[in-house]
Parts: structure tokens; C-alpha cells; sequence
């Protein structure tokens, strides 16, 4: 069974993050492992507090981890700083760990800021030279750019996010009048289309998004290929959505295809 690592944050309402990473992973048929670099308290509603771990407690986990269980594949979520953005680039590096796909998460469903600003830099310098692909919403694509959205320049945003060293750009398409992912791998864009479904239960989609990513990676498909299957996972996520669960944005469900009907 191949291995897949989120580091990422804790979401107490198990809507995002590694929780909804390990969702994500047991429905692409991975094993899921995980280092939580801080967490939340969190609802369907927003973010009220933020308590982010001393770098190390990552380090130690992905280590550990690694040394026993090893890694086909790692998704980074939610970072928050540049100390911890630092620590996780330098152990990914150290133990050449594979299919890096980075979700430089910036701010949530609800609004809140989930990224200290000084740390963009950190991420453009350290770990996306690292990734194998990043996968920013449009939104956080221009503010890694230090610009304002801009679909008819989403193309241009692309290839200045590849130069900064990733090997592919996936601008995810969730908040775009076309809802259609970006796939650019310095080479060709591809659009990554799928069924667009009109409901409020997107909290997760972007994190079931690049752990799906990060699991067919890890898989053997190529990117274009693995790109399909993710939006696949994400869109089939929100579509089993459960919007009876708080009174925001329902979470996303990416097992609720298969579980159509158990237990009532």
C-alpha cells in the first residue's frame, strides 16, 4: 500500500486540514500519515484562535514517521510561519522525500488569515523549489505574486509561479467564473475541468484537492493524469457535501460516494 504524508494543521472541526487529509487519503486507497504543526479552534463558522507548535514537533513527527513508515508522497496544508515553512522545506530536503505537492493555504472558507504575511517569502524560497507542484486557489496565487486577482492574466500568474522552481502550477479553479483548474508544467497549460456543483459545502475542497493530488502521485500517474482523478475527488467531495453540519460552509465529504447509505 503506497504511503502519503499531510503536515498541516488541525481543524477542531474537522472540516479542513488534516483532518480532511486523512479523509481524503482513505478514499483514494493510501495509507495516511501525518505531522500537525499547530492547531485550531474551528468551526463551520470561522477561525478563533490559531496556536502554532515550535518548529521542531514537526520536524520530529516527519521524521519519525519517515524512518519507519517512509513516504510515496507528502502534502503540505497550512504552514502559518516562516519558521515552521523553514523546518518542514529542510526535512523534506534531507530525506528526498517524493511527489511533494504544496497547498500554500492563505486563508480560509470563512475568511480568516491563515499565513503570517512575512512567511510568503519563505514559501517562494524554500519549499517551492522543492515541490513537485503547488496548488494555490486564484486568489492566493496573486498574493504569492503580491497582486490582486485577475482571471484574464491567470495564465501569466502561472508561469511566474513556475519560475520560482516547482515542477508544475495547478491554480485550482473552485473560486473562477469557469471553476476550471490550471494545470501548467513549463511546457503547456491544461485545463482541468469538472462538474462545478452549486452548494455551500466547500469547506476542505482545497485540501481534499491536493491530498487527492499527492495520492496519485504516489500512485504513478503523471500529473496531468493525477490532476483529473484530484478534481475528480474534490468536486465528488463537495457534491456528497454535508450541509447539515454547522451553521457556515458545510465540510466537504470525500468519502460520501462511497458511504451513500450507510447508516441511514
Amino acid at each position: 500500500m503506497k504511503r502519503v504524508m499531510s503536515i498541516a494543521t488541525s481543524d477542531s472541526g474537522a472540516g479542513a486540514g488534516i483532518q480532511a487529509d486523512l479523509k481524503a487519503f482513505l478514499r483514494c486507497g493510501v495509507y495516511g500519515t501525518n505531522a500537525i504543526v499547530a492547531t485550531t479552534a474551528q468551526s463551520t463558522v470561522g477561525v478563533t484562535e490559531i496556536y502554532a507548535f515550535p518548529p521542531q514537533v514537526a520536524v520530529e513527527q516527519i521524521e519519525t514517521v519517515v524512518s519507519d513508515i517512509g513516504a510515496d508522497a507528502v502534502k503540505t496544508g497550512m504552514l502559518f510561519n516562516a519558521g515552521i515553512i523553514s523546518a518542514i522545506a529542510g526535512t523534506i530536503d534531507r530525506f528526498r522525500l517524493p511527489n511533494v505537492v504544496v497547498d500554500p493555504v492563505m486563508i480560509a472558507e470563512s475568511g480568516a488569515v491563515l499565513l503570517q504575511p512575512d512567511a510568503v517569502d519563505t514559501y517562494k524560497n524554500e519549499l517551492f523549489p522543492l515541490a513537485t507542484v503547488i496548488t494555490p486557489n486564484i486568489n492566493e496565487a496573486f498574493a504569492l505574486l503580491g497582486e490582486k486577482p485577475d482571471e484574464d492574466l491567470v495564465k501569466d500568474c502561472a508561469v511566474t509561479l513556475y519560475s520560482l522552481g516547482p515542477k508544475a502550477v495547478i491554480i485550482t479553479g473552485g473560486h473562477t467564473a469557469s471553476g476550471a483548474d490550471l494545470l501548467y508544467d513549463g511546457k503547456k497549460f491544461t485545463g482541468i475541468e469538472g462538474p462545478v456543483y452549486k452548494k455551500d459545502t466547500t469547506h476542505g475542497a482545497g485540501c481534499t484537492h491536493s491530498s487527492a493530488l499527492a495520492c496519485f502521485l504516489a500512485l504513478g500517474f503523471d500529473i496531468e493524469e493525477a490532476a483529473h482523478r484530484a478534481r475528480v475527488v474534490a468536486s465528488e467531495a463537495v457534491l456528497y457535501g454535508l450541509d447539515e453540519i454547522g451553521a457556515g460552509a458545510g465540510p466537504v465529504h470525500a468519502l460520501g460516494r462511497i458511504l451513500e447509505g450507510v447508516g441511514g
